[in-house]
């Protein structure tokens, strides 16, 4: 039974692509992350960030706001409503609507109508990333050099990644143990 539904949900997803393929929109949100993400010197840090991203679902959310709001309302208005930095997006989602404003080291994400936020913010003192929430500060990642950096676990251990293929590999294997457990 599931794989029925599973191939209808794939065959209806194929032909609602072609049927209405000028409503795609330019995923403006996702491509500005994937963006500034390209932006980093190295590309095994690049590797890290991506990965780290997915595991804070920083890309999942940005994936899921373009896809339920801002395509629609680019296709509907004509203009892409993240074609500004440093302005405040709104984003509707089955949890409720965020308030999402770019700042200068990094990102403000509010709910509406609660006090509490979150931030991604780039230390650019100490060269790293960061999330704070509840007044407290946690420690995504810091560079400690051209070939290595400080990756820090959810468990609070930290795990010195080379800038490497080996490196990034390493991390990438404990990231999913740590997003397997995360899941149950």
């Amino acid at each position: 039974m599931k794989k029925k539904s599973l191939t209808l949900l794939v065959a209806a997803t194929l032909a609602s692509s072609v049927l209405f393929s000028s409503c795609i929109g330019s995923f403006g949100l996702s491509n500005k992350l994937l963006d500034w993400n390209r932006n980093i010197d190295s590309k095994f840090v690049n590797e890290l960030v991506f990965v780290a991203f997915w595991i804070v679902p920083v890309y999942e959310i940005s994936a899921l706001a373009d896809i339920l709001v801002l395509n629609s309302i680019e296709f509907w208005s004509g203009s892409n409503p993240v074609a500004d930095a440093g302005t405040v997006k709104t984003i509707e989602t089955k949890d409720g609507t965020y308030a999402i404003e770019t700042q200068k080291d990094g990102y403000h994400i509010q709910k509406e109508g609660e006090e509490k936020a979150v931030d991604l913010v780039f230390n650019e003192a100490d060269k790293s990333w960061s999330v704070e929430a509840n007044g407290e500060s946690t420690k995504l990642l810091k560079f400690t050099g051209d070939d290595e950096v400080v990756m820090y676990l959810p468990d609070g251990k930290e795990m010195n990644v080379e800038l490497n293929q080996a490196g990034v590999l390493a991390f990438k294997q404990v990231a999913e143990g740590y997003s397997f457990y995360a899941a149950r």
